[in-house]
């Protein structure tokens, strides 16, 4: 019998999950890993691959789920849904609220701030829960994305890399998705009934990363080999582990 067009979309995510894991050496055993939970797709797939792959005894992982509450921001997410999400696949979920103020830093957009306040109390939950690692949600599009507004905006050949060992303190950050194309990962959601936020971010397409997703669908158009060949370049220049 012929796979189902859903069963060849689940293998394919699974094998580039895998990769991604085994090729940057994103696991270790013992791991005590906090998943950052947005509520969109990206973070959805994540915990829900994640919790698939601790089930695999080795190696062993335990995962904590956290959600953060951006209470200045004009969006809802459905806290009740993401705990029951988190519940069925046998992760504890938290919840926090932080905010922001944009007069504080007037030369930083509303995206950077929000994203810096989450990071941050990414890391002190963490830090309390005994953590040494945070799994992010990006997937190969995110990284190819960066690559392409560092190298227009900033000058920089650079990218979100697959595991970033911070400097300053014991945490290293892990993209378990990394090798997972946000096209499967948008079917995977639509298949398996992710529900969206109640309202989205004010500010998502207030940036130039939409301008570049836009711009990269059309390199791919030109070269159905792009995402490779850029791929291939930052493996070759060491960006993805650092």
């Amino acid at each position: 019998m012929q796979p189902t067009e859903a069963q060849l979309l689940e293998r394919r995510i699974w094998r580039h999950f895998s990769k991604g894991l085994t090729q940057y050496h994103l696991l270790d055993d013992g791991d005590h890993i906090l998943l950052g939970l947005s509520g969109g797709k990206d973070s959805l797939a994540l915990l829900d691959f994640m919790s698939r792959r601790a089930r695999i005894h080795r190696p062993k992982l335990t995962l904590t789920a956290l959600h953060v509450r951006m209470a200045n921001i004009d969006y809802e997410s459905d806290t009740a849904y993401l705990e029951d999400f988190a519940a069925a696949r046998g992760v504890r979920l938290i919840v926090r609220e932080t905010s922001f103020d944009l007069s504080t830093d007037t030369r930083k957009s509303p995206c950077f701030l929000c994203s810096w306040n989450r990071r941050k109390m990414l890391f002190t939950v963490a830090q309390e829960l005994g953590c040494h690692k945070i799994a992010l949600g990006h997937h190969q599009d995110d990284i190819l994305h960066t690559l392409l507004l560092n190298l227009s905006f900033q000058g920089q050949f650079g990218t979100m890399p697959a595991r970033l060992q911070m400097r300053k303190f014991p945490m290293t950050i892990i993209r378990p998705l990394c090798m997972v194309h946000e096209r499967d990962l948008a079917a995977w959601a639509a298949l398996q009934g992710y529900r969206k936020q109640k309202k989205l971010c004010p500010y998502e397409t207030d940036s130039h990363r939409s301008d570049i997703k836009q711009i990269f669908g059309q390199l791919e158009q030109l070269n159905p080999e792009a995402r490779y060949s850029l791929w291939n370049a930052l493996e070759q220049e060491g960006k993805l582990v650092e």
